[in-house]
C-alpha cells in the first residue's frame, strides 16, 4: 500500500474509491458545499492511499485560526463552521494555527484494518510540516446510529474496561493520540418536505415528533402540520496535540 499526498499524485484527484462506502440517501442532502471546499483550501492537506486495484482511502483537512476572540471554543456547528472559518482566514490573510481533519474515507473492504489510523498519521505529519501545533476533528461515530435517542455526550463518554471508548471510530482517534473534548450538537442539518424524506428513506413519516431513521445518529423530527422534517446531527470534537 502507498500513502502519499494528493499533491504528489494529482492525477488521483478524481479517481474513484475502490468499493466506496455508501452513504444513506438522506445524508447526501445536507448543507451546500462550504466555500473552503469550493475554493480548494483542503487540497494542500489531502492524502490518498492506493493498492494495486486503485484508490482505497482518502483524507483531507483545512487550516484555520483558533485564536480569535470568537473562536475560544470549538463551534457547535462542527465541521461546517470550521470550514467557514478557514475560508474567512484565507480571504483575510489571517495566520493559521490549527488544522481541522474534515474527512477520512476508507474503502468498504478495508474498513477495520487500521487504514484510517494511517491516514490520520499522514495528515498529522502534513500539519507538523506547516508548523501547526494542534489538530481538531469533528468525529461522526457511526455506532451511535444504533442508539439514536441517547444523548451524544452520554454515548461519547462510554468506555471499555481498558479505558478506551466503546465506539470504534472514537477509539481509533484516542489510540492515535486524540482526546475527546466535547460535542458539536448541530454539526449538520438536513431538512426537507415529508415527501422528500419518504423518498430518501422509504419510511412513512406519518407520526408527529421524533422518527428513528436507519443510520441517523439522532431522531429526525417530523411535523405533520408543517409537512416537513428536520435532522440535526451531533458529532464529537477530538483534539490532538501535534507538538
Amino acid at each position: 500500500m502507498k500513502v502519499t499526498t494528493l499533491a504528489e499524485r494529482p492525477w488521483l484527484a478524481e479517481a474513484p474509491l475502490v468499493q466506496p462506502f455508501k452513504w444513506p440517501e438522506f445524508m447526501l442532502q445536507g448543507n451546500d458545499k462550504p466555500s473552503a471546499i469550493a475554493d480548494g483550501l483542503h487540497l494542500p492537506f489531502s492524502v490518498v492511499a492506493t493498492e494495486s486495484e486503485g484508490v482505497v482511502a482518502r483524507a483531507s483537512a483545512v487550516p484555520f485560526s483558533a485564536s480569535g476572540p470568537d473562536r475560544q471554543e470549538l463551534p457547535d456547528r462542527g465541521w461546517y463552521q470550521v470550514l467557514q472559518w478557514a475560508a474567512e482566514d484565507a480571504r483575510e490573510g489571517t495566520a493559521v494555527d490549527t488544522i481541522a481533519f474534515i474527512s477520512v474515507t476508507v474503502s468498504a473492504e478495508r474498513r477495520g484494518a487500521g487504514l484510517a489510523g494511517r491516514m490520520l498519521e499522514k495528515l498529522k505529519e502534513l500539519a507538523r510540516l506547516q508548523g501547526l501545533k494542534t489538530a481538531v476533528v469533528p468525529v461522526r461515530p457511526e455506532g451511535k446510529a444504533q442508539e439514536p435517542s441517547v444523548p451524544m455526550s452520554e454515548y461519547a463518554a462510554r468506555v471499555r474496561d481498558d479505558g478506551l471508548p466503546c465506539d470504534s471510530w472514537l477509539r481509533t482517534h484516542v489510540r492515535a493520540g486524540g482526546k475527546i473534548i466535547g460535542v458539536a450538537p448541530a454539526a449538520m442539518t438536513i431538512s426537507g418536505s415529508l415527501a422528500q424524506w419518504r423518498r430518501w428513506t422509504g419510511l412513512p413519516f406519518t407520526t408527529e415528533g421524533p422518527t428513528e431513521v436507519p443510520r441517523a445518529l439522532a431522531p429526525v423530527y417530523c411535523s405533520l402540520s408543517q409537512q416537513h422534517a428536520v435532522y440535526v446531527e451531533p458529532n464529537v470534537w477530538v483534539r490532538y496535540d501535534l507538538a
